[in-house]
């Protein structure tokens, strides 16, 4: 074979190289050793196949654990792409088709989620569930700081506190005072005693001093902020914050209480969830009528916040 006919783009490459590693002070030869040594890449071995595959670890001998855990995985790894679309766009001030396409992405995971939230709500035997579920004692899907962290990162933190504590917020209220009315402890409360959960006593523990720092870290660079120091009068960007807003707030709730309504409602008492969330009160988005961006929806679309689909539900 000849050596001498070398492509000119295979030449121009092998410069280009060589101009990057010599800026480094490297020497290219010894890294075109290393692609000569070096093993072709499997599929299996870049994306850790086996250790994947050896995650899901049930409690009980239930084979329907295997969907449960295995589901809630999955969702972390969608928050985890919500998240990183979040940090791009919090690093540096977007351009205007930057911040839409990368918001268009965070509202496409959740889609996926909230479609393929069947899997929880009509792939699991019910008999199965409700056996298995007590072997997860206390832990919640309440437990989920990504989704916290997604949260904080789209909106002033001020509109994740619980409703009747909202209007008493000013300028002066901290963060660490918001924290402590923050919705979601309302919603992890004992429905007996109205005391704290050892559910959230768990979260809190591993997590409040983490995520109150976060909401220090995205206070000026939330999804919120930076519409309006960006693009406050741009109607596309008005649009896909509103989708956003829905998604995760009404369509993403409704989902959960889907299932809970399917596994845990009863008569005459509902079944308290695993982390004895009060889910009654605490899911449906038309008792915390909690929303991202109160400012771009009107005043009717904000009473009537996922107030047809509960009552369609309940009836059905």
């Amino acid at each position: 074979m000849e050596t001498n006919h070398i492509p000119n783009n295979i030449l121009e490459q092998v410069r280009k190289l060589e101009e990057k590693y010599e800026v480094m002070g490297q020497d290219l030869s010894s890294y075109l050793d290393g692609l000569l040594y070096a093993n072709y890449l499997t599929y299996w071995d870049y994306i850790h196949l086996d250790t994947l595959l050896s995650l899901q670890n049930p409690k009980t001998d239930f084979p329907d654990e295997v969907i449960f855990i295995t589901y809630h995985q999955i969702t972390e790894l969608y928050f985890k792409l919500c998240l990183h679309e979040m940090r791009q766009l919090a690093s540096e001030q977007p351009h205007v088709n930057v911040f839409i396409d990368k918001v268009r992405r965070i509202s496409r995971y959740f889609k996926q989620l909230i479609t393929s939230f069947t899997v929880m709500v009509e792939g699991m035997e019910q008999a199965q569930f409700l056996k298995f579920r007590m072997s997860l004692l206390p832990s919640s899907g309440f437990q989920s700081v990504q989704y916290r962290m997604i949260e904080i990162c789209a909106t002033d933190f001020k509109n994740l506190v619980a409703k009747d504590f909202r209007r008493q917020i000013d300028t002066h209220t901290t963060i660490e005072e918001m924290y402590e009315q923050i919705y979601w402890k309302q919603g992890a409360t004992e429905l007996a005693t109205g005391k704290q959960t050892l559910t959230l006593k768990q979260f809190d523990a591993k997590y409040s001093k983490m995520l109150i720092e976060l909401a220090y870290r995205y206070r000026d660079c939330n999804l919120w902020r930076l519409y309006r120091a960006l693009f406050p009068d741009n109607e596309t960007v008005k649009q896909v914050l509103r989708e956003l807003d829905a998604l995760v707030n009404i369509d993403w709730p409704l989902a959960h209480l889907s299932a809970a309504m399917r596994y845990l409602k009863r008569e005459p008492a509902d079944i308290a969830a695993t982390g004895g969330t009060n889910w009654q009160e605490y899911l449906p988005p038309r008792f915390q009528k909690r929303m991202f961006y109160p400012e771009l929806w009107t005043e009717e679309e904000k009473h009537e916040w996922g107030k047809s689909w509960v009552i369609q539900k309940l009836k059905g």
